[in-house]
Protein backbone atom coordinates (compact mmCIF):
# COMPACT_ATOMS: atom_id res chain seq x y z
CA UNK A 1 0.00 0.00 0.00
CA UNK A 2 1.31 3.50 -0.71
CA UNK A 3 0.64 6.00 1.76
CA UNK A 4 -0.69 9.25 0.03
CA UNK A 5 -0.35 12.54 2.15
CA UNK A 6 -0.73 15.93 0.83
CA UNK A 7 -0.74 19.34 2.06
CA UNK A 8 -3.24 22.65 1.02
CA UNK A 9 -1.33 24.10 -1.85
CA UNK A 10 -0.03 27.81 -1.50
CA UNK A 11 -0.99 31.10 -3.16
CA UNK A 12 1.76 32.46 -5.26
CA UNK A 13 1.73 36.28 -4.37
CA UNK A 14 4.45 36.24 -1.59
CA UNK A 15 7.06 34.50 -0.42
CA UNK A 16 5.95 31.40 2.08
CA UNK A 17 6.50 32.26 5.78
CA UNK A 18 6.35 30.66 9.20
CA UNK A 19 2.85 29.80 8.71
CA UNK A 20 3.08 28.34 5.71
CA UNK A 21 6.18 26.66 6.72
CA UNK A 22 4.65 24.90 9.89
CA UNK A 23 2.12 22.92 7.74
CA UNK A 24 4.95 21.85 5.51
CA UNK A 25 7.06 20.33 8.30
CA UNK A 26 4.31 18.90 9.95
CA UNK A 27 3.56 17.01 6.72
CA UNK A 28 7.09 16.30 6.04
CA UNK A 29 7.55 15.00 9.77
CA UNK A 30 4.19 12.71 8.79
CA UNK A 31 5.36 11.33 5.54
CA UNK A 32 8.81 10.35 7.17
CA UNK A 33 7.34 8.71 10.11
CA UNK A 34 4.84 6.69 7.86
CA UNK A 35 8.36 5.86 5.79
CA UNK A 36 10.24 5.08 8.83
CA UNK A 37 7.26 2.44 9.76
CA UNK A 38 7.79 0.94 6.42
CA UNK A 39 5.28 2.36 4.28
CA UNK A 40 5.60 3.38 0.71
CA UNK A 41 4.71 6.95 0.49
CA UNK A 42 4.06 9.61 -1.92
CA UNK A 43 3.88 13.26 -0.73
CA UNK A 44 2.84 15.78 -2.30
CA UNK A 45 2.71 19.53 -2.09
CA UNK A 46 2.03 22.65 -5.05
CA UNK A 47 1.84 26.09 -5.85
CA UNK A 48 -1.75 27.73 -6.24
CA UNK A 49 -1.46 29.79 -9.49
CA UNK A 50 -5.02 30.89 -10.14
CA UNK A 51 -6.20 33.69 -8.34
CA UNK A 52 -6.62 37.57 -8.57
CA UNK A 53 -3.67 38.13 -5.67
CA UNK A 54 -1.40 36.29 -8.08
CA UNK A 55 -2.37 38.44 -10.99
CA UNK A 56 -2.14 41.49 -9.36
CA UNK A 57 1.61 40.59 -7.88
CA UNK A 58 3.05 39.81 -10.99
CA UNK A 59 1.50 43.02 -12.22
CA UNK A 60 3.18 45.20 -9.50
CA UNK A 61 6.51 43.43 -10.97
CA UNK A 62 5.76 44.19 -14.34
CA UNK A 63 5.44 40.67 -14.79
CA UNK A 64 2.79 38.26 -17.25
CA UNK A 65 1.07 36.10 -14.27
CA UNK A 66 3.17 32.84 -16.05
CA UNK A 67 6.76 34.58 -15.55
CA UNK A 68 5.82 36.03 -11.84
CA UNK A 69 4.53 32.01 -11.08
CA UNK A 70 7.66 30.36 -12.84
CA UNK A 71 10.04 33.10 -10.50
CA UNK A 72 7.59 32.22 -7.42
CA UNK A 73 7.83 28.26 -7.99
CA UNK A 74 11.87 28.88 -7.78
CA UNK A 75 11.45 30.80 -3.86
CA UNK A 76 9.06 28.20 -2.84
CA UNK A 77 11.27 25.33 -3.83
CA UNK A 78 14.27 27.42 -1.93
CA UNK A 79 12.22 27.53 1.09
CA UNK A 80 11.39 24.30 1.24
CA UNK A 81 15.00 22.37 0.64
CA UNK A 82 16.05 24.83 3.14
CA UNK A 83 13.97 23.31 5.67
CA UNK A 84 14.82 19.61 4.82
CA UNK A 85 11.02 19.09 3.04
CA UNK A 86 11.48 16.58 1.26
CA UNK A 87 7.84 16.20 -1.03
CA UNK A 88 7.89 13.36 -3.89
CA UNK A 89 5.87 15.67 -6.51
CA UNK A 90 5.14 19.44 -6.52
CA UNK A 91 1.57 20.50 -8.87
CA UNK A 92 1.54 23.38 -10.50
CA UNK A 93 -2.48 24.53 -11.21
CA UNK A 94 -0.80 26.03 -14.66
CA UNK A 95 0.32 22.44 -15.52
CA UNK A 96 -1.64 21.07 -18.51
CA UNK A 97 -2.15 17.65 -16.01
CA UNK A 98 -4.24 19.52 -13.96
CA UNK A 99 -5.87 21.73 -16.50
CA UNK A 100 -7.21 18.32 -17.54
CA UNK A 101 -8.10 17.18 -14.10
CA UNK A 102 -10.02 20.14 -13.57
CA UNK A 103 -12.11 20.09 -16.92
CA UNK A 104 -12.74 16.52 -16.42
CA UNK A 105 -13.91 16.97 -12.87
CA UNK A 106 -16.32 20.04 -13.70
CA UNK A 107 -17.97 18.21 -16.71
CA UNK A 108 -19.26 14.87 -14.58
CA UNK A 109 -20.41 17.22 -12.35
CA UNK A 110 -22.01 19.04 -14.91
CA UNK A 111 -23.61 16.00 -16.49
CA UNK A 112 -24.63 14.13 -13.18
CA UNK A 113 -26.94 17.76 -13.30
CA UNK A 114 -24.82 19.48 -10.33
CA UNK A 115 -24.02 23.14 -12.29
CA UNK A 116 -26.73 25.60 -13.20
CA UNK A 117 -25.92 29.25 -14.18
CA UNK A 118 -27.57 32.19 -12.10
CA UNK A 119 -26.79 35.84 -11.00
CA UNK A 120 -24.88 36.25 -7.94
CA UNK A 121 -24.54 39.06 -5.56
CA UNK A 122 -22.39 38.68 -2.25
CA UNK A 123 -19.65 40.10 -0.27
CA UNK A 124 -16.41 38.85 -1.58
CA UNK A 125 -12.63 38.59 0.52
CA UNK A 126 -10.05 39.30 -2.15
CA UNK A 127 -7.49 38.10 0.60
CA UNK A 128 -9.45 34.84 1.02
CA UNK A 129 -10.42 34.62 -2.50
CA UNK A 130 -14.27 33.62 -1.19
CA UNK A 131 -17.81 34.84 -0.88
CA UNK A 132 -18.88 35.37 2.73
CA UNK A 133 -21.82 34.82 4.28
CA UNK A 134 -23.52 36.95 6.37
CA UNK A 135 -22.64 35.07 9.63
CA UNK A 136 -18.56 35.60 8.44
CA UNK A 137 -19.14 39.29 8.34
CA UNK A 138 -17.90 41.76 10.51
CA UNK A 139 -18.22 45.52 10.37
CA UNK A 140 -18.72 44.69 6.05
CA UNK A 141 -14.59 42.72 7.40
CA UNK A 142 -13.57 39.57 7.03
CA UNK A 143 -12.32 38.01 10.19
CA UNK A 144 -9.67 36.33 8.81
CA UNK A 145 -8.50 39.71 7.16
CA UNK A 146 -9.89 42.72 9.05
CA UNK A 147 -7.90 45.58 7.51
CA UNK A 148 -9.65 44.78 4.20
CA UNK A 149 -12.62 45.85 3.74
CA UNK A 150 -15.20 43.35 1.48
CA UNK A 151 -16.18 43.93 -2.14
CA UNK A 152 -20.00 43.84 -3.15
CA UNK A 153 -19.81 41.78 -6.49
CA UNK A 154 -22.59 41.06 -8.40
CA UNK A 155 -21.89 38.60 -11.58
CA UNK A 156 -23.66 35.49 -13.81
CA UNK A 157 -21.48 32.49 -12.55
CA UNK A 158 -21.82 29.01 -12.58
CA UNK A 159 -23.21 27.04 -9.50
CA UNK A 160 -22.97 23.91 -7.72
CA UNK A 161 -25.86 22.17 -6.03
CA UNK A 162 -24.03 21.62 -2.18
CA UNK A 163 -27.03 21.70 -1.00
CA UNK A 164 -28.28 18.55 -2.38
CA UNK A 165 -25.66 16.88 -1.04
CA UNK A 166 -26.25 18.20 2.82
CA UNK A 167 -27.36 14.52 4.16
CA UNK A 168 -24.71 12.96 2.12
CA UNK A 169 -22.17 14.46 4.65
CA UNK A 170 -23.99 14.90 7.89
CA UNK A 171 -24.42 10.56 7.15
CA UNK A 172 -20.44 10.77 6.54
CA UNK A 173 -19.47 12.48 9.22
CA UNK A 174 -21.57 9.97 11.62
CA UNK A 175 -20.73 7.09 10.19
CA UNK A 176 -17.00 7.92 9.94
CA UNK A 177 -16.04 10.54 12.70
CA UNK A 178 -12.35 10.20 11.71
CA UNK A 179 -12.96 11.58 8.63
CA UNK A 180 -11.95 15.25 9.82
CA UNK A 181 -9.82 16.13 12.81
CA UNK A 182 -9.33 17.00 15.52
CA UNK A 183 -12.56 16.94 16.61
CA UNK A 184 -13.30 20.62 17.40
CA UNK A 185 -12.87 20.94 13.49
CA UNK A 186 -15.10 18.16 12.83
CA UNK A 187 -17.36 19.62 15.51
CA UNK A 188 -17.41 22.96 13.96
CA UNK A 189 -18.30 21.86 10.37
CA UNK A 190 -20.87 19.45 12.24
CA UNK A 191 -22.79 22.64 13.33
CA UNK A 192 -22.70 24.22 9.74
CA UNK A 193 -24.07 21.42 7.63
CA UNK A 194 -26.87 21.36 10.51
CA UNK A 195 -27.68 24.82 9.83
CA UNK A 196 -27.99 23.66 5.93
CA UNK A 197 -25.76 24.39 3.34
CA UNK A 198 -26.02 27.15 0.25
CA UNK A 199 -25.62 26.60 -3.63
CA UNK A 200 -21.97 28.03 -4.38
CA UNK A 201 -20.88 29.61 -7.42
CA UNK A 202 -17.97 27.83 -8.92
CA UNK A 203 -16.93 30.06 -11.83
CA UNK A 204 -15.75 33.99 -11.89
CA UNK A 205 -16.80 35.58 -14.85
CA UNK A 206 -14.81 39.28 -14.98
CA UNK A 207 -11.49 36.77 -14.32
CA UNK A 208 -8.69 36.50 -17.24
CA UNK A 209 -6.29 34.35 -14.91
CA UNK A 210 -7.50 31.03 -14.45
CA UNK A 211 -8.95 27.83 -16.12
CA UNK A 212 -11.91 27.89 -18.72
CA UNK A 213 -14.87 26.15 -18.10
CA UNK A 214 -15.30 23.31 -20.47
CA UNK A 215 -18.57 24.20 -21.38
CA UNK A 216 -18.31 27.70 -21.77
CA UNK A 217 -15.05 29.45 -22.81
CA UNK A 218 -16.65 33.62 -21.52
CA UNK A 219 -16.05 31.92 -17.47
CA UNK A 220 -13.37 30.51 -15.71
CA UNK A 221 -13.52 28.33 -12.85
CA UNK A 222 -13.26 29.63 -9.51
CA UNK A 223 -9.90 29.46 -7.87
CA UNK A 224 -10.90 27.35 -4.82
CA UNK A 225 -12.76 24.68 -7.06
CA UNK A 226 -9.59 24.62 -9.47
CA UNK A 227 -7.27 24.37 -6.23
CA UNK A 228 -8.83 21.54 -4.61
CA UNK A 229 -8.74 18.98 -7.54
CA UNK A 230 -4.75 19.47 -7.02
CA UNK A 231 -5.04 16.39 -4.93
CA UNK A 232 -6.27 13.96 -7.79
CA UNK A 233 -4.56 15.89 -10.57
CA UNK A 234 -1.21 14.93 -8.74
CA UNK A 235 -1.87 11.47 -9.67
CA UNK A 236 -2.05 12.27 -13.22
CA UNK A 237 -5.89 11.30 -13.39
CA UNK A 238 -7.24 10.88 -15.73
CA UNK A 239 -4.39 10.88 -18.41
CA UNK A 240 -3.79 7.35 -19.21
CA UNK A 241 -0.39 7.09 -17.80
CA UNK A 242 -1.33 7.97 -14.22
CA UNK A 243 -0.89 6.45 -10.47
CA UNK A 244 -4.84 7.19 -9.11
CA UNK A 245 -4.95 3.50 -8.51
CA UNK A 246 -2.43 3.26 -6.74
CA UNK A 247 -2.45 6.36 -4.92
CA UNK A 248 -6.72 7.54 -4.30
CA UNK A 249 -8.22 8.22 -2.23
CA UNK A 250 -5.58 10.36 -0.24
CA UNK A 251 -4.96 8.88 3.12
CA UNK A 252 -4.40 12.16 4.68
CA UNK A 253 -4.85 16.21 3.57
CA UNK A 254 -3.12 18.20 6.03
CA UNK A 255 -5.00 21.60 6.01
CA UNK A 256 -4.94 24.74 7.89
CA UNK A 257 -8.40 25.32 10.12
CA UNK A 258 -9.44 28.23 8.23
CA UNK A 259 -9.78 26.38 4.87
CA UNK A 260 -11.66 23.52 6.15
CA UNK A 261 -14.82 24.17 4.98
CA UNK A 262 -13.62 23.98 1.13
CA UNK A 263 -11.76 20.74 2.31
CA UNK A 264 -14.27 18.83 4.87
CA UNK A 265 -17.67 20.34 2.81
CA UNK A 266 -17.45 21.27 -0.71
CA UNK A 267 -14.09 18.67 -1.58
CA UNK A 268 -16.15 15.58 -0.76
CA UNK A 269 -19.23 17.18 -2.44
CA UNK A 270 -17.49 17.55 -5.60
CA UNK A 271 -15.75 13.88 -5.65
CA UNK A 272 -19.76 12.18 -4.89
CA UNK A 273 -20.89 14.46 -7.72
CA UNK A 274 -18.42 13.32 -9.86
CA UNK A 275 -18.82 9.56 -8.73
CA UNK A 276 -15.02 9.62 -7.23
CA UNK A 277 -13.88 7.99 -3.70
CA UNK A 278 -13.65 10.54 -1.34
CA UNK A 279 -10.25 10.44 0.56
CA UNK A 280 -9.38 8.93 4.26
CA UNK A 281 -9.03 11.53 6.70
CA UNK A 282 -9.11 15.72 7.01
CA UNK A 283 -6.31 17.03 9.65
CA UNK A 284 -7.21 21.10 10.00
CA UNK A 285 -3.76 22.10 11.96
CA UNK A 286 -3.59 25.05 14.25
CA UNK A 287 -2.38 28.95 13.64
CA UNK A 288 1.10 29.89 13.80
CA UNK A 289 0.60 33.13 15.76
CA UNK A 290 2.35 36.37 16.75
CA UNK A 291 0.77 37.47 20.05
CA UNK A 292 -3.00 37.25 19.50
CA UNK A 293 -2.68 37.90 15.30
CA UNK A 294 -2.60 35.13 13.40
CA UNK A 295 1.05 35.04 11.30
CA UNK A 296 0.13 36.58 8.02
CA UNK A 297 1.94 38.53 5.39
CA UNK A 298 -1.19 40.89 4.48
CA UNK A 299 -1.44 41.39 8.66
CA UNK A 300 2.09 42.22 8.52
CA UNK A 301 2.87 39.99 11.13
CA UNK A 302 5.33 37.01 9.73
CA UNK A 303 8.48 35.70 10.02
CA UNK A 304 10.76 34.15 7.43
CA UNK A 305 11.63 30.58 7.75
CA UNK A 306 14.19 30.43 5.58
CA UNK A 307 15.87 33.34 7.61
CA UNK A 308 14.91 31.39 11.07
CA UNK A 309 16.30 28.27 9.39
CA UNK A 310 19.70 30.09 8.28
CA UNK A 311 20.36 31.22 12.43
CA UNK A 312 18.96 28.76 14.14
CA UNK A 313 19.48 25.45 12.23
CA UNK A 314 16.55 23.97 9.85
CA UNK A 315 16.21 21.01 11.98
CA UNK A 316 15.96 22.69 15.70
CA UNK A 317 13.54 24.97 13.76
CA UNK A 318 11.40 21.95 13.01
CA UNK A 319 12.04 20.58 16.23
CA UNK A 320 10.85 23.80 17.76
CA UNK A 321 7.54 24.02 15.92
CA UNK A 322 6.66 20.22 16.32
CA UNK A 323 7.41 20.33 20.25
CA UNK A 324 5.84 23.66 21.45
CA UNK A 325 2.64 23.25 20.90
CA UNK A 326 0.00 19.88 20.32
CA UNK A 327 -0.53 19.18 16.68
CA UNK A 328 -4.00 21.15 15.83
CA UNK A 329 -3.73 23.67 18.41
CA UNK A 330 -2.07 27.17 17.36
CA UNK A 331 1.66 27.64 18.63
CA UNK A 332 2.11 30.66 19.92
CA UNK A 333 5.63 31.80 18.34
CA UNK A 334 8.78 33.86 19.62
CA UNK A 335 12.11 33.43 18.99
CA UNK A 336 12.96 33.27 23.10
CA UNK A 337 10.97 29.93 22.88
CA UNK A 338 12.77 29.05 19.74
CA UNK A 339 16.01 29.93 21.20
CA UNK A 340 15.09 27.96 24.71
CA UNK A 341 14.31 24.47 23.10
CA UNK A 342 17.58 25.12 20.25
CA UNK A 343 20.09 25.34 23.58
CA UNK A 344 18.26 23.21 25.88
CA UNK A 345 16.72 20.03 24.30
CA UNK A 346 19.02 20.08 21.62
CA UNK A 347 22.12 21.82 22.84
CA UNK A 348 22.58 20.93 26.69
CA UNK A 349 20.46 17.83 26.07
CA UNK A 350 20.61 15.69 23.08
CA UNK A 351 23.57 17.27 21.08
CA UNK A 352 25.37 17.26 24.79
CA UNK A 353 24.65 13.34 25.58
CA UNK A 354 26.24 12.09 22.45
CA UNK A 355 29.71 14.43 22.93
CA UNK A 356 30.13 13.10 25.85
CA UNK A 357 29.36 9.81 25.35
CA UNK A 358 31.73 9.65 22.81
CA UNK A 359 34.04 11.37 24.49
CA UNK A 360 34.22 9.46 27.47
CA UNK A 361 34.55 5.89 25.19
CA UNK A 362 37.55 7.81 23.87
CA UNK A 363 38.89 8.38 27.19
CA UNK A 364 38.33 5.37 28.62
CA UNK A 365 37.94 1.97 25.97
CA UNK A 366 39.76 4.17 23.28
CA UNK A 367 37.25 4.82 20.90
CA UNK A 368 35.79 0.99 20.58
CA UNK A 369 32.16 0.21 21.44
CA UNK A 370 32.83 -2.50 24.40
CA UNK A 371 30.54 -5.33 24.60
CA UNK A 372 28.29 -5.17 27.77
CA UNK A 373 27.11 -7.45 30.24
CA UNK A 374 24.01 -8.04 32.77
CA UNK A 375 21.05 -6.27 32.69
CA UNK A 376 20.43 -2.97 30.73
CA UNK A 377 19.98 0.06 32.62
CA UNK A 378 18.03 1.91 29.73
CA UNK A 379 16.61 -0.86 28.21
CA UNK A 380 12.82 -0.50 29.16
CA UNK A 381 12.74 3.11 28.58
CA UNK A 382 13.95 2.78 25.20
CA UNK A 383 11.07 0.17 24.58
CA UNK A 384 8.39 1.39 26.11
CA UNK A 385 8.91 5.14 24.39
CA UNK A 386 9.10 3.74 20.65
CA UNK A 387 6.19 2.13 21.58
CA UNK A 388 4.55 5.50 22.86
CA UNK A 389 6.09 7.06 19.66
CA UNK A 390 4.54 4.80 17.56
CA UNK A 391 0.96 5.15 18.95
CA UNK A 392 1.27 8.96 19.30
CA UNK A 393 2.68 9.15 15.40
CA UNK A 394 -0.09 7.19 14.26
CA UNK A 395 -2.48 9.25 16.13
CA UNK A 396 -1.11 12.35 14.57
CA UNK A 397 0.36 13.75 18.11
CA UNK A 398 3.40 15.12 17.06
CA UNK A 399 4.45 16.59 20.05
CA UNK A 400 3.65 13.70 22.05
CA UNK A 401 5.98 11.91 19.79
CA UNK A 402 8.77 14.01 20.21
CA UNK A 403 8.11 14.00 23.90
CA UNK A 404 8.27 10.00 24.06
CA UNK A 405 11.61 10.17 22.08
CA UNK A 406 13.23 12.68 24.20
CA UNK A 407 12.26 10.51 27.50
CA UNK A 408 14.93 8.42 26.18
CA UNK A 409 17.49 11.38 26.53
CA UNK A 410 16.19 12.26 29.56
CA UNK A 411 16.33 8.73 31.11
CA UNK A 412 20.53 8.18 29.51
CA UNK A 413 21.74 12.21 31.26
CA UNK A 414 20.06 10.63 34.27
CA UNK A 415 21.93 7.96 34.18
CA UNK A 416 25.21 9.69 33.81
CA UNK A 417 24.46 11.52 37.00
CA UNK A 418 23.66 8.15 38.58
CA UNK A 419 26.47 6.73 37.60
CA UNK A 420 29.39 8.79 37.41
CA UNK A 421 31.16 7.34 34.74
CA UNK A 422 34.65 9.17 35.50
CA UNK A 423 34.22 7.58 39.14
CA UNK A 424 33.82 4.21 37.79
CA UNK A 425 37.00 4.24 35.57
CA UNK A 426 39.12 5.18 38.69
CA UNK A 427 38.27 1.53 39.81
CA UNK A 428 39.66 -1.16 38.18
CA UNK A 429 37.14 -3.71 39.37
CA UNK A 430 34.48 -1.42 38.24
CA UNK A 431 35.25 -2.22 34.14
CA UNK A 432 32.49 -3.91 33.49
CA UNK A 433 29.72 -1.88 35.10
CA UNK A 434 32.01 1.04 33.47
CA UNK A 435 31.21 -1.03 30.03
CA UNK A 436 27.27 -1.43 30.72
CA UNK A 437 27.13 2.58 30.96
CA UNK A 438 28.75 3.60 27.99
CA UNK A 439 26.91 0.96 25.94
CA UNK A 440 23.76 2.06 27.38
CA UNK A 441 24.45 5.69 26.81
CA UNK A 442 25.78 5.16 23.36
CA UNK A 443 22.34 2.89 22.54
CA UNK A 444 19.91 5.92 24.36
CA UNK A 445 21.95 8.05 21.51
CA UNK A 446 21.21 5.88 18.69
CA UNK A 447 17.69 4.90 19.50
CA UNK A 448 16.64 8.36 20.35
CA UNK A 449 17.99 9.38 16.74
CA UNK A 450 15.82 6.49 15.16
CA UNK A 451 12.64 8.51 16.80
CA UNK A 452 13.54 11.56 15.86
CA UNK A 453 14.76 11.14 12.31
CA UNK A 454 11.33 12.93 10.88
CA UNK A 455 11.64 15.54 12.85
CA UNK A 456 15.42 16.38 12.46
CA UNK A 457 16.59 14.28 9.35
CA UNK A 458 19.81 15.76 8.83
CA UNK A 459 21.06 16.17 12.34
CA UNK A 460 20.20 12.77 12.96
CA UNK A 461 22.05 11.26 9.88
CA UNK A 462 24.76 12.91 11.23
CA UNK A 463 24.25 11.34 14.74
CA UNK A 464 23.44 7.73 13.16
CA UNK A 465 27.26 8.73 11.51
CA UNK A 466 28.66 10.14 14.42
CA UNK A 467 28.33 6.18 16.37
CA UNK A 468 29.73 4.48 13.06
CA UNK A 469 26.32 3.65 11.21
CA UNK A 470 26.07 3.86 7.53
CA UNK A 471 22.96 3.60 6.16
CA UNK A 472 20.21 6.67 4.49
CA UNK A 473 18.00 8.32 6.85
CA UNK A 474 15.23 7.28 4.60
CA UNK A 475 16.55 3.54 4.87
CA UNK A 476 16.13 4.12 9.00
CA UNK A 477 13.25 1.91 10.14
CA UNK A 478 11.23 1.60 13.60
CA UNK A 479 12.49 -1.51 14.26
CA UNK A 480 15.89 0.57 14.02
CA UNK A 481 15.00 1.83 17.74
CA UNK A 482 14.76 -1.51 19.55
CA UNK A 483 18.05 -1.73 21.60
CA UNK A 484 21.28 -3.61 21.42
CA UNK A 485 22.08 -2.90 17.53
CA UNK A 486 24.70 -0.96 18.36
CA UNK A 487 28.24 -3.28 17.21
CA UNK A 488 30.27 -4.08 19.72
CA UNK A 489 33.73 -3.49 18.70
CA UNK A 490 32.61 -0.61 16.36
CA UNK A 491 35.55 2.24 16.36
CA UNK A 492 34.20 6.02 17.07
CA UNK A 493 36.04 9.85 17.11
CA UNK A 494 35.37 12.66 19.14
CA UNK A 495 32.53 14.59 17.03
CA UNK A 496 31.84 18.38 16.49
CA UNK A 497 28.92 18.80 18.48
CA UNK A 498 25.67 17.91 17.03
CA UNK A 499 23.70 21.14 17.98
CA UNK A 500 26.01 23.99 19.15
CA UNK A 501 24.74 26.56 21.51
CA UNK A 502 23.02 29.23 19.80
CA UNK A 503 23.05 33.31 20.15
CA UNK A 504 19.67 35.15 20.87
CA UNK A 505 18.34 37.62 17.95
CA UNK A 506 15.34 39.76 18.17
CA UNK A 507 11.99 38.16 16.83
CA UNK A 508 11.68 38.79 12.95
Amino acid sequence: MTYYITTAIDYVNSRPHLGTAYEKIAADVIARFHRLIGEDVFFLMGNDEHSLKVEQAASEKGLSPAEHCDEMEAIFRDVWAALNIEFDDFIRTTEDRHKEAVAEILTRIHDNGDVYQDDYEGWYCHGCEAFKNDGDIVEEKCPDHPGRKLAWLKEKNYFVRLSKYGKFLLDLYEKNPEFVQPDVRRNELLELLRSGLRDISISRESANWGIPVPFDSEAVVYVWFDALINYISGTGWPSANNRFDELWPANLHIIGKDITRFHCIIWPAMLKSAGLPLPEKIFGHGFVNMGKDKMSKSAGSSADPKELAGHFGADALRYYLMAEASFGKDLEYGTDRLLVRANADLANGLGNLLSRSISMLVKYRDGVVPEAKGESLVSATIEKAAANYNTHMQGLKLKQGVEAAMTIVARANQLVDEEAPWALAKDPEKAGRLDRVLYDLLESCRCAGVLLAPFMPEKMKGLQEALGIDKSINALRLSDANYGALVVGTQLEKVTPLFPRIEAIKDT
